[in-house]
This record gives structure tokens, sequence and C-alpha cells, in this order.
């Protein structure tokens, strides 16, 4: 096996992720075509069919799933050397791929890709913005660099730092500002508003309200997607909502809206930065944990 390449694995990669040849080959800057020939000339390569395919999916054969694990493997291996020869021989720079939590990312980023821009001349910041379980996954894959996340996400393969811990607040319309701030059981009898299934941030809230006693219903819950969309309904008079500190002077600056502080002990959440701990920048992480403190005002 003598014409088996790196490319070719990084298109086999890319047609995995995207299930289609067209925007496999669009992710690559290739044409289709040419994305084609290279999995075709990879499968006669290997003397096997790593797909099958038909006019409306493409599904891997058992073999292309076996593939696909070792695939990811190797590509991360040679993308965390060509890191420790970059930083060996230049320090930080070069591309730097970083996954931030939605109910983080708006309110830490500005601040904080201005201050390694400042730091680290050269470095060509990429920024993925989602859900945590699909960072774990991209960072697991090889396909970021590091997150910044709400702790723990109790990942064996990676290492996780914490940076700061912030509390949780109260917002509530204007007419209810000076009004005794509830506790958990009587913030379970008011509407409650909060972001929708798949956000740690909705987990954390609701941990905060539940009691075996009496469980926060879903029935009694609006969803949003945003938290600026939480805040803007609880101005519209739907309801109230929780939304961290760090979002407070963002999300609250256009809406007719009070803020409001629980009693001790506060509601609250520890964001940390997550890496693989086979990544050769583990060093740098470090040092760049202190930066994003310094942007969070920790």
């Amino acid at each position: 096996m003598t014409n088996l390449t790196l490319k070719q694995l990084r298109y086999f990669e890319a047609l995995v992720r995207h299930g289609h040849f067209g925007r496999a080959a669009e992710g690559c800057a290739i044409s289709q075509p040419a994305l084609s020939m290279q999995i075709k000339a990879l499968e006669e390569e290997l003397g096997a069919e790593l797909f099958e395919r038909d006019k409306r999916q493409l599904r891997l054969t058992s073999f292309g799933e076996a593939l696909s694990r070792r695939t990811n493997d190797i590509l991360r291996a040679v993308d965390e050397l060509e890191e420790f020869a970059r930083t060996s021989r230049n320090g930080l720079t070069g591309r730097l791929r970083i996954g931030v939590i939605p109910t983080v990312a708006p309110y830490l980023l500005p601040g904080l890709i201005g201050e390694l821009s400042r730091l680290y001349v050269g470095l060509d910041i990429h920024v993925r913005e989602t859900l945590t379980p699909k960072l774990v996954q991209e960072l697991k894959e090889g396909r970021l660099d590091m997150a910044i996340v709400a702790l723990p996400v109790s990942e064996p393969s990676l290492t996780e730092i914490a940076l700061f811990t912030e509390s949780f607040v109260l917002v509530r319309p204007r007419v209810d500002e000076g009004k005794p701030v509830p506790n958990p059981d009587a913030l379970r009898e008011m509407r409650l508003l909060l972001l929708e299934e798949g956000h740690c941030f909705r987990d954390q809230a609701l941990s905060f309200c539940k009691s075996q006693a009496q469980p926060v219903q879903p029935r009694d819950l609006l969803d949003a997607s945003s938290l600026s969309t939480l805040v803007q309904m609880v101005d519209a008079g739907l309801g109230v909502t929780l939304i961290p500190e760090m979002a407070v002077p963002v999300e609250t600056r256009s809406a007719s809206v009070s803020v409001a502080r629980f009693e001790n002990p506060q509601p609250s959440r520890t964001i940390g930065m997550v890496w693989r701990k086979t990544s050769p920048l583990a060093k740098q992480f470090s040092e760049i944990s202190q930066a994003v403190r310094l942007s969070a005002g920790a």
C-alpha cells in the first residue's frame, strides 16, 4: 500500500462529516468530480468500498466506519505534530480554532480576541460557537484546538482548567423592581423563561429551581434560543428569567426590565477551558487562560 495519502484521508474525513459530495468538496475547496476521484482511488488502494451510495443517502460501510475511527486518530496526530513543530519554531502563531458556548461567546469574545491578537502577533483566530456536546465532539476529533465551556465536562481525554465563577441574576419586568427577590420555592410558582433543550445553562437554571416535592413542570416553561430573546420576552411581560452576570450589560441595556440578585447561596456556574490531553499547545493554553480571565474581569 504505497499510494495512500494524507490528502485522501482528509477528503474521506470531510465526506464522512458532511455526508454529501457537494458540501464536502466545497469544504475542501476542490471540485466534486475531483473529490469523487480521490475517494474512488482510496477505495481501490484499500481494496474495499467505503460508502453505500444511492440517490438519497450516503452511508458508510462497516469497513468505512472502522476506517473513519482510525482516520480521525491519524489526522489528529498529524495536526498535533504540525502544531508542535510550529510552536517550537515561532511560539503561538498561525491558526487557533476556539470553540465557545453561546451563553459566553457574545460577552467574552470581543475583549478576548483583541487581547489574544495583542499578545500573539500573527495568530489567526477561528471561532466556533455551538453547544457543549458538539464542542466536545469536535475537540476529540481534532477539529477544534480548545474550547471555553461551563464545567465540569468530565471527558477523560480532555484537560479542564477553571477560569472564573459567575452568579446568575433574576430578570423580571421593570414594574417588579423593588419587590422581594423570590426564593427557589417562589420561583417555581412563576412563569419561568429558559433557553431551549440542549443548552447547559438551561439545566443549571433548572437545578436551582428544582425540588423533589415540587419539580418545575414543562408546561410552565417558555423556551428561547438566546439570552437576548429571553430578556425581550421578560420585557414583553411573558414571565421572568435567569441570565449569567456577564450578560447583564449587553442584554438589559435596551430592555425595560429589572435585575436582582438572589440571596446566598446564589445560583452560579464555573466557566473553564478544555483541550485534548495530547495537545502540544498545553503550555500555551495555560497562558491563554490568563487572557480569558482578564477579558472576563475575573
